[in-house]
């Protein structure tokens, strides 16, 4: 599903509009589609509903919600920000022809009918400033807006919920009283940017329409939307066909991972191997490569230091275990001379999980990683030689220790093969890029794009709304913001997940998006089970099975 800024949005409407699908029914479908998500999560018959109506478009929205609502057995009151003219707006006429009550905010002294109608309300319906929003609000419409707020609080809570229909879960939304509605977005919302400004009311469900916008997914405002519904309007698909950004979806996830024939065997799904761990890491040699075994690799080889061996296979049986040379804990330099000559016969590496920085492993990695070119030279024939023994290293996975320590090295990009995945936080991003973590949170999408182009690497930008750039530009957003994800050992499942698909012959991209994706809606199922605090690494892992069976829809059934 394509993201689209407010100018392209703008366009696309326009280009509607023009060949035939007018404004007026693009209004219709989305009043109506409204409606019908309200009605989808609260009964509606008998209930007294609210609709602050604005004086643009996204007031028209509401003024055919109403109409909707007011048929399914709803007492609606519209309250009008500026009056409408009923000979020239067919929607305020038609309600108005409905008999539905209408409140005219000039004739409202002190505001007292707005504040005992949101007192009064189950449901609230916010439709009064769309995507043309400048910021900060100014005027009667902030105090009104403030006046809102004020009725509202103390008496319902905001729910945060993934973008619905992009993960496939039946948890419903949450129940405050009233349920607060945003039509295209809260009042107060930078469609574009993500501001929002300090009078915003924050919903519980948030309904925009043809895409999601940019400021959907950027902090504060992502986080002022609730449940975020996107509603066809009947727009065509071709006009946003040169839009990059998207957002990614089940189906789309769905059509990259591999399927599981029944004649396979374990070589069919490929072969992982992972350089993890260090004494002080050991759970993350865990945590990787018992993602890699759950996220479907036929083979996973955890290649870590001997030390820590007995503590990880007690708990791993299904990997197999290559030891490297170690000192105190961490893995040693002269490591690369056990490496070399295993790794073919791999399909994919993943580098860093819980390596630790120390100056050892950091020799290791670097000459894991050889000099610029195609080639990667490891280790030696012995000590005393120094002819090199030549290798390819298998498609590559960096996360964690393996990307503080490219940070530290030189042009470090031409030295990975070519269409390398690097899965950095923002504090991993800020030492890769050199600069403030700040830098990157201010345009998370920006700053993923650009430095994928600047490295010739797909880059992970891992974060509440993950971020997933190519190089050539293709930008993907996972539809996850989950507090429950924020523990240690989330990242290290990541990578094992990502290097598991890569393995099975995912494209770099491919096996980036849907395995973020999959991680992801195994956050949202842990959440579920085990709440947002006290949720662990380990809860995410245990769901990714069944994140894989919600997304492809495969369930064994017994004979």
């Amino acid at each position: 599903m394509k993201v689209v800024n407010v100018e392209q949005m703008r366009r696309i409407e326009v280009a509607s509009d023009a060949a035939g699908h007018s404004y007026a029914a693009m209004m219709e479908q989305a009043g109506r589609a409204v409606a019908e998500a309200i009605a989808a999560r609260r009964e509606v018959q008998g209930r007294w509903v609210l609709v602050l109506v604005g004086p643009g478009n996204n007031g028209g929205d509401g003024l055919v919600a109403a109409r909707y609502l007011a048929e399914a057995g709803a007492h609606v009151t519209c309250y009008l920000l500026k009056p409408r003219d009923p000979a020239k707006d067919d929607n305020f006429r038609l309600v108005q022809e409905q008999g539905l009550d209408v409140v005219f905010a000039g004739e409202d002294n002190e505001w007292s009918s707005l504040q005992r109608l949101v007192c009064e309300a189950d449901v609230v319906v916010d439709a009064l400033l769309g995507t043309g929003t400048r910021l900060p609000l100014r005027g009667t419409l902030a105090r009104h807006l403030d006046r809102v707020g004020q009725s509202l609080v103390g008496r319902r809570q905001i729910h945060r919920e993934p973008l619905a229909s992009l993960v496939p879960t039946s948890a419903p939304a949450g129940h405050g009283c009233p349920f607060v509605v945003a039509v295209d977005g809260p009042s107060g919302l930078d469609y574009d940017s993500g501001a929002l400004d300090e009078v915003a009311t924050p919903a519980d469900l948030t309904v925009t329409f043809a895409y999601p916008k940019p400021g959907h997914f950027r902090f504060p405002g992502a986080g002022a939307l609730g449940e975020l519904v996107v509603a066809d309007i009947g727009t065509d698909p071709a006009l946003a066909s040169d839009v990059s950004l998207e957002v990614v979806t089940p189906e789309m996830v769905r059509r990259w991972l591999p399927l599981r024939p029944s004649d396979a065997h374990k070589g069919t799904f490929g072969k992982a191997l992972i350089v993890a761990g260090s004494v002080n890491y050991t759970g993350a040699a865990y945590l990787a490569g018992a993602a890699a075994t759950r996220a479907g690799a036929g083979l996973v080889t955890l290649a870590l230091p001997g030390a820590i061996h007995a503590a990880v296979a007690a708990h791993l049986s299904e990997a197999t275990y290559l030891l490297l040379p170690h000192t105190l804990g961490v893995i040693a330099a002269g490591a690369t001379r056990v490496l070399a000559g295993r790794l073919e016969g791999y399909d994919a590496l993943l580098v860093g999980p819980g390596l630790g920085r120390e100056r050892e492993t950091a020799a290791f990695v670097e000459a894991l990683l050889g000099g610029a070119g195609e080639k990667r030279y490891l280790g030696f024939v012995s000590a005393g030689e120094s002819t090199p023994l030549p290798s390819v290293l298998p498609p590559l996975v960096v996360d964690a220790d393996g990307l503080n320590i490219l940070a530290e090295m030189e042009n470090w990009p031409k030295r990975l093969p070519p269409e390398g995945i690097l899965t950095p936080h923002p504090g991993e991003m800020a030492r890769l890029v050199g600069c403030a973590i700040g830098e990157v949170q201010a345009d998370r999408v920006a700053m993923a794009q650009s430095q994928a182009a600047k490295w010739g690497h797909i880059v992970v930008l891992k974060g509440a709304y993950t971020v997933v750039a190519a190089p050539d530009g293709r930008t993907a957003i996972e539809p996850f913001a989950n507090a429950g994800l924020s523990t240690a050992g989330t990242g290290d499942v990541l990578a094992g997940v990502v290097v598991a698909l890569r393995a099975q012959g995912l494209g770099a991209f491919e096996s980036a998006v849907a395995g973020a994706y999959l991680h992801g809606l195994a956050g949202e199922l842990a959440r579920a089970k085990m709440g947002v605090a006290g949720m662990v690494a380990g809860d995410v892992l245990a769901c990714l099975p069944q994140a894989w069976q919600r997304i492809t829809g495969v369930q064994t059934t017994p004979v």
